[in-house]
């Protein structure tokens, strides 16, 4: 049975931190997936940058200069950066699920899941047999309230306490399967 992990917390816990040094630490399995993280300008956040695992690509996911649709609070997000670099590998890897490949998302949340495309590629990677960690908002949202209640899903919450020793904790438990 694949491993599902959903790496949860509210903003600032620590949970692309986790997914960017797990996916350093693994040295057995090859990681397909990307992170995201926030563009500051003088002290502001103004937007969110997307990349690719292991210095891939990079896009401007979402910025207020962007003018939508659509609009998640007041950034204007860019579909094509989900539809273009997000889902063609991520789609790759749910058609052979044989390659030994792990996916790691950072993260399924609004911005994200404005996208179709990147919702449908979601649901298929969930319903093959590859091994999945992916980071969710704590806040409620019917797509990943949805995956959190699925029976093969492992909910773990990130906080300051734990975000230091998940990451080889999780690399350990995914390299040895």
């Amino acid at each position: 049975m694949p491993t599902r992990i959903l790496l949860e917390g509210r903003p600032g816990s620590g949970k692309t931190t986790v997914i960017r040094r797990m996916a350093a630490l693994l040295r057995t399995r090859r990681a397909v997936g990307f992170t995201t993280e926030e563009i500051r300008q003088g002290g502001t956040r103004v937007g969110f940058a997307w990349e690719t695992l292991g210095g891939g690509p990079r896009a401007v996911l979402a910025h207020v200069d962007f003018p939508g649709p659509p609009r998640v609070g007041r950034y204007g997000v860019d579909l094509g950066v989900m539809e273009r670099l997000a889902c063609p590998p991520l789609r790759s890897t749910a058609a052979d699920p044989t390659a030994g490949e792990l996916v790691l998302i950072d993260e399924l949340g609004r911005m994200e899941l404005t996208c179709t495309a990147f919702r449908d590629t979601v649901q298929s990677l969930f319903e093959s047999d590859i091994d999945i960690v992916a980071t969710v908002h704590a806040k409620s949202d019917p797509f990943t309230d949805a995956l959190k209640r699925r029976a093969d899903i492992e909910l773990v919450q990130v906080t300051r306490a734990n975000r230091d020793t998940l990451p080889a904790d999780l690399a350990a438990r995914l390299e040895s399967r």
